[in-house]
């Protein structure tokens, strides 16, 4: 469990961009980073 500051701040550390926009939040990683896998899997949990 991570709090949303806790995110942002290891997205930013991998070099994330986060782009927002009216309807949604996009998350762009790079295609080769390692923890891709568990990035994907946290947005599919939080999505409605």
């Amino acid at each position: 469990r991570a709090c949303t500051a806790t995110i942002r701040v290891k997205l930013l550390k991998i070099g994330a961009a986060i782009v927002r926009n009216t309807r949604r939040v996009r998350v762009l990683l790079a295609s080769q980073h390692p923890l891709k896998h568990v990035f994907i899997s946290a947005a599919r949990a939080m999505a409605p």
